[in-house]
């Protein structure tokens, strides 16, 4: 028996693709690209690029919310096409929605299904947005209710959850999933490429807050930019980094802030997203739900002092009071708090760092524990 890993798009799968395959356990990874994935051969590799083409055209035509939308409805597609592939006894991973008639197949014919869990149960998400929406009159739902309800689907087919984090493992088992359903499942790491800056940070260099994520209701925007305004009260010199991907839902509240001093940058490959990092004293993310944002991982790696919630599954990283601190959500005031101790941390010349952590968040750590938590369910 053998695992078959299908994501339209890539993914965190891919990691576990790539840890299947250093043991002869991969029989393919299916994606809807035209490039496959570093590591996996190509005999080893299904594409199917229409997929990808259609999701690439929706991404530049429609606004966010609609393209988000439009990719979705691309599951059932990708689906269709996965289980014309599949063989009795394939185990399969997959995230939530894209493969529910695979997901269905597979337990039919013996054997075991993998929920990716990179968010929390998405009845968890669904309540946590849907609340936020509510507060900030969005006219939006968190995404399109159609995949909600196929994302709800999967679950009625999961034999196993693969959890990054503390945050989504809770999220799991306060909806009566067992303890011995969840595998840990936390992502790893480009350590060669997010490291931090060995020389000394520049004194003359104001406080510098930076966030490189999207930015929307989900991840907590409003709050940050308001404890931004709280924190120039303290230091008027301080700057705000940030990623101009940002989400309809979010728009009309970032006119609200419209004289805060932000310095703006498209997409960044991780080269020049780690030189960014490094030009930053203090990472925020103030998110409302995150499986496990690595983003939070990157920024430690890098040195920097994280401010984050325990609703980001990256909190698991967090030792408040050496690396950062972990504030409750939708507290402006408690972030900008949080933000000036970590200040005074870095301006003491303090380097965050992740210790041991870095030896948890390489891939062959990934890997040894992947398929050491295989081997003790006896699937290989």
């Amino acid at each position: 028996m053998k695992f078959v890993v299908a994501t339209p798009a890539r993914s965190v799968c891919d990691d576990n693709a790539r840890a299947l395959e250093r043991h002869g356990l991969l029989r393919f990874i299916a994606l809807g690209t035209r490039r496959g994935t570093k590591g996996i051969p190509r005999e080893r590799t299904r594409l199917n690029p229409r997929i990808g083409l259609w999701g690439y055209v929706a991404d530049k035509v429609l606004p966010s919310f609609q393209a988000e939308s439009a990719r979705f409805r691309l599951g059932a597609w990708f689906d269709r096409w996965v289980l014309r592939q599949l063989q009795p006894g394939d185990h399969i991973i997959s995230s939530y929605g894209y493969v529910n008639e695979c997901f269905r197949a597979v337990r039919k014919r013996g054997g075991k299904t993998f929920l990716d869990a990179g968010n929390s149960h998405v009845e968890n998400f669904w309540q946590t947005i849907s609340e936020e929406h509510r507060r900030w009159n969005c006219a939006y739902p968190p995404f399109s209710t159609s995949w909600y309800e196929r994302c709800r689907a999967t679950l009625q087919e999961v034999d196993y959850v693969l959890s990054p984090s503390s945050f989504v493992t809770r999220s799991f088992l306060e909806r009566g999933f067992k303890p011995e359903q969840i595998l840990r499942n936390v992502y790893p790491l480009d350590l060669s490429c997010f490291q931090a800056d060995s020389s000394p940070r520049r004194k003359d260099r104001p406080l510098t807050v930076i966030n490189t994520g999207s930015l929307s209701l989900r991840k907590g925007t409003p709050y940050l930019l308001e404890a931004f305004r709280l924190i120039r009260q303290k230091e008027p010199n301080s700057r705000l980094l940030l990623m101009d991907t940002v989400r309809d839902d979010i728009k009309g509240v970032l006119a609200k802030y419209g004289d805060l001093p932000i310095d703006w940058s498209p997409a960044l490959p991780h080269l020049a997203l780690a030189t960014r990092l490094r030009s930053a004293d203090v990472f925020i993310l103030p998110s409302l739900e995150d499986g496990f944002a690595r983003t939070v991982a990157e920024a430690l790696a890098c040195g920097l002092q994280v401010v984050t919630t325990p609703n980001t599954g990256a909190s698991d990283l967090v030792r408040p009071g050496e690396n950062g601190e972990v504030v409750p959500i939708r507290d402006a005031q408690a972030l900008a708090a949080a933000t000036l101790r970590c200040w005074e941390r870095a301006g003491q010349g303090r380097v965050a760092t992740i210790g041991t952590l870095s030896e948890e968040l390489s891939f062959d750590n990934f890997e040894k524990q992947f398929i050491s938590q295989l081997q003790a369910l006896k699937l290989i």
